[in-house]
């Protein structure tokens, strides 16, 4: 789906309520766009690690406006379902991801840090 909204209406057919009662779990999934604006937003949270954090989030039911008491990572799964049709691991996206050498590079090897600091304080 192109947008939380529409992930929402979904929701309100499925759930009960309108779609409002669900807007900001499905505005936090695809709040990643604000960093990456094609479909790799989804590596950050649309997997089953991001439905526990929705749920650490927002709680684990949201109350519709039929006064429905709706599981939030139930929310969450349906959302990435409907993107992705299955929900993948964390794993899943970053077995994907190409490692390039800055990925690995170690910066100043901490003794040298350390050595450095001890030579200013007492130097």
């Amino acid at each position: 789906m192109a947008h939380s909204y529409h992930h929402a209406v979904s929701s309100a057919r499925k759930f009960g309520g309108i779609p409002v009662d669900y807007q900001a779990v499905h505005d936090w999934l695809d709040g990643s766009k604000q960093i990456v604006a094609d479909f790799r937003h989804r590596a950050l949270r649309h997997h089953a690690e991001g439905c526990f954090a929705a749920e650490a989030l927002f709680g684990t039911t949201i109350s519709n406006s039929d006064g429905r008491e709706v599981p939030v990572r139930l929310v969450a799964e349906q959302h990435i379902l409907e993107d992705l049709g299955r929900i993948p691991s964390f794993a899943d996206w970053v077995r994907n991801i190409r490692p390039e050498p800055w990925m690995g590079r170690v910066g100043m090897k901490l003794d040298n840090i350390e050595a450095d600091t001890e030579e200013r304080t007492h130097g």
